[in-house]
């Protein structure tokens, strides 16, 4: 290229300002120079106690000194946690509400911490523990699974809600090659096949385990439908009973829709009787009869227990007349659920000859026992001289006419009572209402009541 000579003027010389520019352009003259290093950034540098608590956050499995930190950098810490660190690492050094909330929120969809005490690290290990158990499969899953979890979660876990058992798997004798022609060794297979997971072990080491809610059943089994997966067998009733007798901080336990049946039964209450803790029993919708009943009523009457549900269950009048010998013992007793059951008239008498002596069943609930008359006349001397009933329910029974007016002259002077439900108990509608307006009037004198002298209850 051809250098301009020099003092040539003819050709002006470059400017280094662009065309555009003026010297007034002020953004022409604050440009700067950035480096080509692409890491390279104006943001100012952290200070060093921040770098710090990001290391520690950072290599918390390996080193967690959470609780060696101020309050201020503990939280720090704790917001930069992953959820998916080990239990081991979390579980007994990482107390912040805020952590346990988010593991709760990412691994499940719906999460009410009310039903956990307002815990959410309470929730985390209950829910934990539940989803291990429903889904353990004897003789498959490692036991470890469950044990080395317990001395994690002892602390935290108040009340196990377990709606599935799953039976071990069955074994196709053809693949084994063994010849089980022999119908012992058919009997004996079948027997252990049906065997769940024993809970002994783990409850007993659960110190400030409150509520028990268990139901032996198989969900989503589909066209693996079999019926001995919701057997509730001897050998778990056994495990169950030695189990539920030794956790000894136990005060709900729910056994429902495990078909237990009246031996069953009978070990479970013999194994209840004298506990120290224990104030509600539901044993609904299963298929207890008359002795199962019978063995129901001595605990009644040799425990501390103050709710007892058998709804839908088998129970006739022999049944309800040994609850009623129990219920008239009882001075702990305050609601018993004995709907859905056959105690018919014989037994309804005994239950409410049991209750002119009994001075603390606040609510009954006979619905659906095929009660008539004969109860009904009963429960009038009941409504008269019991001070301490609230609630009775005789929906679906054939009270009667003279039934209905019966219970109405054994109201003339209670003041007590404040719910009575007559539904579809064949009462005259004129019976009816005058029963609904005493019962409505108690209600109101109760509520006033509350109102000029509020209790306050204890934090």
């Amino acid at each position: 290229m051809q250098q301009p000579e020099a003092g040539d003027k003819s050709r002006p010389l470059p400017s280094p300002c662009p065309p555009q520019a003026s010297l007034t352009d002020v953004s022409f003259y604050t440009r700067r120079c950035i480096s080509e290093d692409l890491s390279w950034s104006l943001v100012t540098v952290p200070p060093l106690t921040e770098l710090c608590l990001q290391h520690i956050a950072h290599n918390f499995e390996n080193n967690p000194i959470l609780n060696d930190l101020l309050p201020e950098h503990q939280k720090k810490v704790v917001e930069r946690l992953s959820t998916s660190l080990p239990l081991t690492v979390t579980a007994n050094t990482v107390s912040h509400e805020e952590y346990w909330k988010r593991c709760c929120m990412e691994r499940w969809q719906v999460c009410d911490v009310s039903n956990y005490g307002d815990s959410w690290k309470r929730m985390f290990f209950e829910r934990h523990l539940e989803n291990i158990l429903k889904f353990f499969i004897p003789n498959t899953t490692d036991p470890e699974q469950v044990l080395e979890l317990i001395p994690l979660c002892k602390g935290y876990v108040r009340k196990l809600e377990i709606n599935q058992f799953l039976p071990p798997l069955q074994v196709d004798p053809k693949e084994e090659g063994h010849d089980l022609s022999d119908a012992e060794d058919e009997a004996e297979t079948g027997e252990v096949y049906k065997h769940h997971y024993n809970l002994k072990e783990l409850i007993t080491s659960l110190p400030h385990l409150e509520e028990l809610h268990l139901i032996y059943d198989v969900k989503s089994c589909g066209m693996n439908f079999e019926w001995n997966l919701f057997n509730f067998t001897e050998l778990d009733c056994s495990n169950l009973a030695s189990a539920v007798k030794m956790c000894r901080n136990l005060k709900v336990f729910k056994l429902t829709r495990s078909k237990v049946d009246d031996d069953k039964i009978k070990l479970l209450a013999r194994n209840l009787q004298h506990h120290p803790c224990l104030l509600e029993l539901d044993l609904s919708h299963n298929l207890i009869r008359d002795h199962g009943a019978q063995a129901l009523g001595k605990l009644i009457s040799h425990s501390r227990l103050e709710t007892l549900n058998l709804c839908n269950n088998q129970i006739c009048h022999l049944g309800a007349q040994a609850l009623a010998q129990g219920l008239a013992e009882s001075s702990t007793l305050t609601s018993l659920n004995l709907r859905l059951n056959f105690v018919e008239d014989k037994g309804g008498e005994a239950i409410g000859r049991a209750l002119l002596t009994n001075t603390s069943l606040k609510c009954l609930h006979l619905g659906s026992n095929n009660l008539s008359e004969p109860t009904a006349a009963v429960f009038s001397q009941v409504l008269a001289q019991n001070t301490s009933l609230t609630s009775i329910n005789f929906s679906c029974n054939h009270l009667g006419l003279d039934g209905g007016k019966q219970l109405l002259e054994g109201l003339a002077n209670n003041k007590t009572l404040t719910e009575l439900d007559l539904r579809h108990a064949e009462v005259e509608q004129e019976t009816d209402f005058l029963i609904h307006e005493i019962v409505w009037a108690n209600r109101e004198a109760v509520r006033l009541a509350s109102l000029q002298h509020p209790t306050t209850e204890p934090l």
